[in-house]
């Protein structure tokens, strides 16, 4: 096993394009990252260069001790699992597992072993003598991981390997891939547009834009604490809910503008994002995930200042959750961002400009997440508590979080 280190690697192709920028990345022995983002975003690019599939323009990659750079695929020491299966009709599941093994002549007593404990981990041992023809696509997917796992590589890479797979099946596959790796103790670098699957199957996420890396960290810590409003809007789902506002400092009272509505926010805000101080009387966005607002009839005791006034739009009944539509008068946040997660959302609903001293901007969608003992009707006009401790804020222009 052995660590990844990409050193200020770039992707550049002949006819200009900038791929990938810069990207710097220590992936420890053993860890399992998310390379996550929008199509387009240069993740793939990047573990294609890790893999060999792609010429470095320039940088550094190291896999262990070795600068792999110029070295071929085959001897770089990786297994890949790509989204197509790409399995042989005419062989068994244990022939295509076996097969690598039997290209570099290995002893059959060990191809034997090999794919046997693989067959064991991902529970493929009936099905060794069918036919890919007689799989299903888990199984399938299965029989491709077992090839890359009967190789004993320093370091797996995986291209959208669920993205073939029905809804219930990928949330199966996560589960299983996830532990598959942590019994291997492999370094595992895993490609997703799934923002769900970077959540809930990496030690760490790194979220990419554009060719550039734009966060890393723990996955709830990226949920929690997100760089700037690219991060914010992509991680979580649904996404966070975000309007253009403005604060009033007061002291050390802190209000928010937001639209017709005025929040007092709580006195931690201020303490742990002093920087607020410098946007008194300016416009910022405001940040709110869903689970940090509630239906107010099932907190009473909420302060009056810590309400919305709201009309509910959509309400989806998920069982656990009611998910609940409204929209708040308060201008959409319309940066080049926003408009970069809107299309990956494929949605085209953010107008042209926004601006919270433009009387004409349209209101803004906003999604809460009430406890299912609410009895919130649609067509309702209801109040909606904010948990304003666990607001977050953006620079309008930058996109950068306000914090220290």
């Amino acid at each position: 096993m052995a660590g990844v280190v990409l050193d200020k690697v770039n992707k550049q192709y002949d006819n200009g394009f900038h791929a990938v920028r810069d990207l710097d990345l220590d992936i420890a022995d053993g860890e399992f990252l998310v390379l996550v983002g929008p199509s387009g975003c240069g993740k793939s690019t990047a573990l294609r260069m890790v893999a060999g599939l792609e010429d470095i323009s320039s940088g550094v990659l190291r896999i262990g001790d070795r600068v792999v750079n110029t070295l071929s695929p085959k001897d770089r020491d990786i297994a890949m699992v790509f989204q197509s299966y790409a399995l042989y009709p005419h062989m068994t599941v244990a022939q295509n597992i076996a097969y690598g093994l039997r290209i570099r002549r290995m002893p059959k007593d060990e191809i034997a072993r090999r794919v046997q404990r693989a067959a064991t981990m991902l529970e493929l041992g009936p099905l060794l003598d069918r036919r890919p023809s007689r799989l299903s696509g888990g199984q399938r997917q299965r029989v491709a991981m077992g090839r890359a796992i009967v190789r004993d590589p320093q370091v797996f890479l995986m291209d959208e390997p669920l993205s073939n797979l029905d809804a219930k099946l990928r949330v199966q596959m996560r589960a299983e891939i996830a532990t598959v790796q942590q019994d291997l103790n492999v370094t595992t670098i895993y490609v997703t547009h799934d923002q769900v699957e970077a959540m809930t199957m990496g030690d760490r996420v790194a979220l990419m834009k554009n060719g550039v890396l734009q966060q890393v960290g723990n996955p709830q810590h990226v949920y929690d604490h997100p760089d700037n409003i690219f991060v914010a809007g992509f991680i979580g789902s649904p996404p966070m809910n975000m309007a253009l506002a403005t604060l009033a400092l007061d002291g050390d009272d802190l209000h928010l503008h937001l639209g017709s509505t005025v929040l007092r926010l709580h006195p931690g805000v201020l303490a742990a994002r002093p920087r607020l101080r410098e946007y008194a009387g300016r416009e910022l966005a405001a940040g709110l995930r869903s689970e940090d607002m509630e239906d107010a009839r099932l907190v009473p005791d909420a302060p009056r200042d810590a309400r919305i006034a709201a009309t509910t739009t959509l309400i989806e009944a998920l069982g656990s959750q009611l998910v609940v539509h409204f929209n708040l008068d308060a201008p959409p946040v319309v940066t080049e961002d926003t408009r970069l997660l809107a299309e990956d959302a494929k949605t085209a609903d953010l107008p042209a400009a926004a601006s919270a001293s433009s009387p004409a901007s349209a209101a803004t969608r906003f999604v809460a997440a009430f406890a299912p003992r609410s009895r919130v009707r649609l067509g309702e006009h209801i109040e909606v508590v904010v948990d304003t401790k666990r607001m977050h804020f953006f620079d309008p222009e930058t996109g950068a979080a306000i914090r220290d």
